[in-house]
């Protein structure tokens, strides 16, 4: 197994993803505000939890020379290991961030309508948005392992580590065995199909003729949509309708993704997709200061939005560069 020479670069990508994960979807989010997310010991325990379970789905989706899809289904069996095992709020009535899907959705002991949205949300932004990013920040390495097996090994202990200290010292709320052994069982389920599904490996797409523009505007709608589903329509439908609008979010997003011909695309389409998605934590991250309902302390919010849109801002002008580079000078 080939492994990333870490001459190559500086800062390995493994420890950017490693810190990326956690910081996507905790702190641009507003989940965990700076002053939470980087308390040393809450700051330990996010990123070996987020950023172990990153660096393992990439690693899997190498080894099993899949694709996007199946990064897309480790991602999800990642968001049932941290919710559904570590922290169980897919079970717990009582849990902080519910709000109204602590009774919405509620049914034989499972917070069903946040189980969905929460296993959409860490397989996009928990695992797929900082993988694209780290890889599309090193273009070289983008089809080498990052570390070794043993590597692997050591991040799933941790991984597994974490959950089992979570399962006991974040919550005293114990999930019945039934309901337990169901996330135990879809997780397991999510892997299966993430090795299942047909591999992409060697696959061409055709060439994309729609400008970054397209893919920028599919990711920002695509995460306010995901937002409305969950958020907005409680208000209005049903439990089964919100599920059923959310799952027909999730494949018609994938849909629409293959008629945009992702395969076809160059790394200035990934990266305005991907930038697109988190455009709407960065608009709202300094809004968060205002709420005055928050039982925390978003102080700093409006810097994490204004050090992110930074960030995206150079790398795209890195990608812009080499893009035109290899269209000038084709390999």
């Amino acid at each position: 197994m080939k492994v990333t020479n870490r001459s190559q670069s500086k800062i390995p990508p493994a420890l950017v993803l490693f810190l990326l994960s956690p910081a996507v979807a905790e702190l641009l989010s507003g989940s965990a505000p700076p002053l939470e997310f980087f308390n040393p010991l809450g700051f330990v325990i996010l990123a070996s939890l987020y950023g172990s379970g990153a660096i393992l789905a990439r690693e899997l989706t190498l080894r099993w020379k899949k694709g996007y899809l199946s990064l897309f289904l480790l991602g999800a069996a990642y968001g049932v290991i941290e919710e559904g095992l570590m922290v169980k709020s897919f079970f717990d009535p009582d849990w902080p961030d519910l709000g109204v899907l602590g009774v919405f959705g509620r049914w034989m002991g499972i917070n069903w309508v946040w189980a969905e949205m929460l296993i959409v949300y860490h397989a996009v932004f928990s695992i797929v948005i900082p993988v694209l990013l780290v890889e599309l920040a090193y273009p070289s390495q983008r089809k080498e392992h990052w570390v070794g097996s043993h590597g692997s090994a050591a991040f799933a202990i941790l991984l597994a580590g974490i959950v089992f200290l979570g399962f006991f010292a974040m919550t005293p709320y114990r999930p019945p065995l039934p309901q337990y052994f169901s996330a135990v069982t879809l997780a397991i389920f999510f892997i299966f199909l993430a090795w299942k599904v047909p591999s992409e490996n060697g696959r061409q797409g055709s060439t994309n003729s729609r400008g970054p523009a397209s893919f920028f505007a599919t990711g920002l709608l695509g995460t306010i949509g995901f937002f409305i589903v969950f958020w907005v329509l409680p208000n209005l439908l049903s439990p089964p309708g919100v599920m059923l609008l959310g799952g027909f979010l999730v494949v018609g997003f994938a849909r629409f993704l293959k008629r945009l011909k992702l395969k076809g695309c160059n790394d200035l389409h990934q990266f305005a997709l991907t930038s697109g998605g988190l455009a709407f934590f960065i608009f709202l991250a300094p809004l968060q200061e205002l709420d005055k309902t928050r039982t925390d302390n978003p102080w700093g919010m409006g810097l994490v939005g204004l050090a992110f849109l930074v960030g995206l801002l150079l790398l795209g002008w890195r990608i812009k560069q080499r893009t035109r580079i290899t269209h000038i000078h084709p390999s």
